[in-house]
């Protein structure tokens, strides 16, 4: 096709999204009125399904398909950065210099380390509750992690963070959401429909499978952003190029620049 006809066949999609988005939105309700069908509805299910964090029912129950898809971006984006950052044959490891952490740093980050680590799954657990749940907490329980890199040194972080375990818990976690979807296909529903028992209001046990997709999107969130921020730190701290640019001027870390030989 040519660039003109791929022009013209661009602004025709373009003119009927445009038409579609104009007619949705003059069918909206009145702004500041008291008319909210799609919040009533949501909220009316969310009563109906045990599950007292509204905003997790309409995640991992009204529209559990379209966390799924929201889930699987973060595991793609996850993925091509390993692809792209993994180590080439023209690079070389070198070990990280330890860098000089002022006592009271590293006390107030150990001491803040499991605290942060109890937030996070915290978060997680009481999703269907309160506010929060597996995309926050996750990210709190992988970055709780990386304490360890401020309060005492990059070694310390690798050896609670062997990267092979949270790879293979991004995958369970990813594969967690989808194989909960399937049982409810064998048990006569559809595809992630809430089909377990919703249990007692506002405890850990409601809201039916609610916590289990919860629950699988924290092990996929938090196993994800320590894979992911471990490429980063990798390329900065431990990888240098074949001439070994970047280890005489960048700090008491010593991080090295990826440098083509």
């Amino acid at each position: 096709m040519s660039p003109r006809g791929r022009l013209w066949l661009f602004l025709a999609g373009a003119a009927v999204v445009a038409a579609l988005f104009t007619a949705a939105c003059l069918d909206l309700p009145s702004f500041g009125g008291d008319h909210h069908p799609y919040g009533d509805r949501a909220v009316r299910a969310a009563v109906r399904h045990h599950t007292s964090n509204v905003i997790a029912s309409v995640n991992f129950d009204q529209r559990a398909l379209d966390t799924l898809g929201e889930e699987t971006i973060l595991f793609s984006a996850v993925l091509g950065a390993v692809v792209l950052l993994r180590r080439t044959a023209d690079e070389r490891r070198r070990t990280p210099v330890p860098a000089a952490v002022r006592p009271p740093i590293r006390r107030f980050g150990l001491l803040m380390l499991p605290v942060a680590l109890a937030v996070g799954l915290y978060v997680v657990a009481h999703g269907q509750l309160s506010p929060g749940g597996g995309f926050q907490g996750g990210v709190v329980v992988a970055t709780a992690l990386h304490l360890l890199y401020i309060a005492a040194d990059y070694r310390a972080l690798e050896r609670v963070r062997p990267l092979r375990p949270y790879e293979i818990g991004e995958a369970v976690g990813e594969a967690a959401y989808v194989v909960t979807g399937l049982a409810a296909v064998l048990a006569g529903s559809a595809f992630l429909a809430n089909v377990l028992p919703y249990g007692t209001f506002a405890t850990l046990s409601s809201g039916g499978t609610v916590p289990l997709l919860n629950a699988a999107v924290g092990m996929e969130v938090a196993c994800g952003v320590v894979v992911l921020l471990a490429q980063f730190l990798d390329q900065a701290v431990e990888i240098e190029g074949a001439d070994g640019g970047g280890s005489d001027d960048d700090g008491p870390r010593g991080p090295g620049r990826r440098e083509r030989a």
